[in-house]
């Protein structure tokens, strides 16, 4: 961040509406000096696991920022004591929700409009009337458990068949 950069009312972005975040969102890519995001695919999640997919995702972003950077420290509950770290967490969170957003109209049905990819009870229950879709983490307990019923349940119906 610039050193005078300032946004009024700015927190971690798990305490704010989703009108607040994108309201920040635009003060952040104004003010910001530079900023970058990192995108991970859900087989690379599942291959590796959340805690690498996170660090490669973090590389990915810095990969995006002037090579200048000033050395970094790592700081414990950062997301309500640094302004940098919120403004990192209000960017990953609203670029994630507008691309749910947008995987919404790729696979109807599911409901990720609404519930953003989160296993809420709609979301687990659109996943038991459509099955799992290329977003759903197989290596994710709940996802995992409903893809191996759906394995079991296709052989079954294969050997009928």
């Amino acid at each position: 961040m610039r050193p005078y950069f300032h946004c009024e009312g700015i927190d971690d972005s798990k305490l704010l509406t989703a009108e607040e975040r994108d309201h920040y969102y635009g003060c952040i890519l104004e003010g910001a000096e530079a900023w970058g995001v990192g995108i991970i695919e859900v087989d690379e999640i599942d291959r590796v696991g959340v805690a690498r997919a996170n660090r490669w995702a973090m590389g990915i972003a810095l990969q995006q920022l002037p090579e200048a950077l000033t050395p970094q420290l790592p700081i414990v509950k950062g997301d309500r004591r640094s302004i940098s770290i919120m403004c990192g967490g209000i960017l990953a969170k609203v670029t994630r929700d507008r691309l749910m957003m947008r995987m919404a109209e790729k696979f109807p049905g599911y409901g990720f409009e609404a519930h953003k990819g989160y296993p809420t009870p709609d979301h687990l229950a659109a996943m038991d009337r459509h099955g799992l879709s290329p977003l759903h983490r197989r290596s994710f307990i709940s996802i995992r458990t409903r893809a191996e019923l759906e394995a079991a349940a296709f052989a079954t119906q294969s050997v009928r068949d």
